[in-house]
């Protein structure tokens, strides 16, 4: 490929960045509107709980498959077919006349959304070839996460209440369209040198991990724990979960090295992604409902009261980055634990009418926790791992991410169903109490697992599987 001058990398960057920005803010801006969702579709919790984990759970399945498919087909088309198949299931989503049909195209959508950043992510590293503007790049992607968790309580809140809840996934429809063009007109093609082995066995049965787990959760308070239904997705997703790893482990080139598992810190980032990521999806899907429909506060006022929380990630992101980069991975995940822990206590005494104070501190030091978390998660899971499988390393690491996302609103939303007595209005306080205390204890897990993570007995368990991938290739 042809040097490129500095500013269309520059325009390559903020056409990728776009990307990633519609898909951060079309998760925020969706718990915003679930009370309206909820109220024009007639949809129950559970339902709720699928119009959410229907997108995270669907990116989750198809990150990693993404990424090599674009490595050999090319990662300008793979991110160009994302792009349409987003904007096509936004569309679809905003005339869906029932929430059954809101959940299909929200997985529509996120068959779209899983080609965008990890494809977006390659072309940028393909781009920035001077490792000094590299840095620099991706310093500017991970900047977006926090601008559109910042932006999508505000935007939304003002879309949902002009609007309707119909127009949050309509505003998508003109980015991608004009993303579209951009990437054909300035964005070059380009693939992988040696691209990796398409996995479709491996691909399968994380589907089948992920989907019966996800499954079993959310509609196992309805069709009864000790249904032939529930009990066989639990029996499916142990066979499927140890299928998966003795087939990948013969694998020359695995969708999921289960190696990488005998490093301290990549088991601890991986672990600690789902624990923080679950927390915050279970924040968002409770928070909305309490903000909207106990207190009966508007979207755009529910918007803005969780402005704070975005705007505390925001500003300590970029900390616990430059925190990493000079003295590890350990005091951002340490404040990061004690952050989420203390929040969620405090966001267990919330009642009917808990004053805008003890919200917004709740809210303040939930974001100083969640902002700190980000950073280390990756700086953990690539940690000592050759430079050849760092890319995998960091791609595992995402997708537990989303992992994360769509179990804390299963778990969130099941423990709500389950403890809920009379109209969700006058009995959210009391059933939301557990899941307010399960948010606190994702937070302690993240605190102890960044501990016992960090120190020198785990570096050199990182060091030992290095050496192993080394010498295996």
């Amino acid at each position: 490929m042809a040097e490129l001058t500095r500013g269309r990398r520059l325009l390559i960057l903020g056409i990728c960045c776009s990307s990633l920005f519609i898909v951060g803010l079309d998760s925020t801006i969706v718990n915003l509107a679930l009370p309206s969702i909820r109220v024009e579709l007639g949809a129950s919790v559970t339902k709720l709980q699928w119009t959410i984990d229907a997108y995270t759970l669907v990116i989750a399945c198809l990150l990693m498959v993404s990424g090599s498919t674009a490595d050999r087909v090319g990662r300008r088309r793979t991110f160009q077919a994302g792009l349409v198949l987003f904007g096509i299931g936004s569309l679809l989503c905003g005339f869906a006349p029932t929430i059954d049909l809101l959940i299909v195209f929200r997985m529509l959508q996120a068959v779209g959304g899983s080609m965008l950043n990890p494809v977006a992510m390659s072309i940028i590293t393909n781009t920035f070839t001077n490792p000094r503007e590299r840095a620099q790049a991706i310093g500017v992607w991970g900047g977006v996460v926090g601008l559109s968790m910042a932006v999508g309580p505000l935007v939304g809140g003002a879309l949902v209440d002009a609007a309707g809840w119909r127009y949050i996934f309509w505003i998508n429809v003109p980015v991608t369209v004009a993303a579209v063009l951009m990437t054909a007109s300035f964005v070059p093609e380009s693939r992988a040198a040696v691209p990796r082995r398409i996995d479709p066995v491996g691909q399968v049965l994380v589907v089948l991990v992920l989907g019966s787990l996800v499954y079993a959760i959310i509609e196992g308070q309805s069709a009864g724990w000790g249904s032939p239904l529930i009990i066989g997705c639990f029996v499916l997703c142990a066979v499927a979960l140890v299928s998966l790893v003795l087939y990948e482990r013969r694998r020359e080139e695995p969708l999921l090295d289960p190696r990488f598992f005998r490093s301290a810190p990549f088991s601890g980032a991986t672990l600690i992604a789902v624990c923080g990521f679950s927390a915050l999806s279970g924040f968002l899907f409770l928070n909305s409902l309490y903000l909207q429909s106990v207190r009966g506060f508007s979207a755009l006022h529910a918007g803005l009261l969780t402005l704070p929380m975005a705007a505390m990630t925001v500003v300590f992101a970029p900390l616990s980055g430059w925190l990493v980069g000079h003295r590890g991975p350990r005091l951002p995940l340490v404040v990061a634990g004690i952050g989420l822990t203390v929040s969620g206590l405090l966001l267990s005494r919330l009642d009917l009418t808990t004053s805008t104070v003890v919200l917004l501190a709740g809210y303040l030091i939930f974001g100083l926790g969640f902002g700190m978390l980000n950073a280390p998660i990756t700086n953990a899971a690539v940690s000592g791992m050759p430079l050849s499988q760092a890319g995998v390393a960091a791609a595992i690491a995402s997708t537990s991410r989303q992992v994360g996302a769509s179990l804390g609103v299963a778990i969130a939303g099941t423990v709500l169903t389950a403890r809920l007595v009379g109209p969700l209005e006058t009995g959210f306080v009391d059933a939301a109490l557990l899941c307010w205390y399960i948010i606190a204890g994702c937070g302690f897990l993240v605190l102890v697992l960044g501990l016992i993570t960090t120190g020198k007995w785990a570096r050199r368990t990182a060091e030992s599987v290095a050496e192993d991938l080394v010498r295996a290739r």
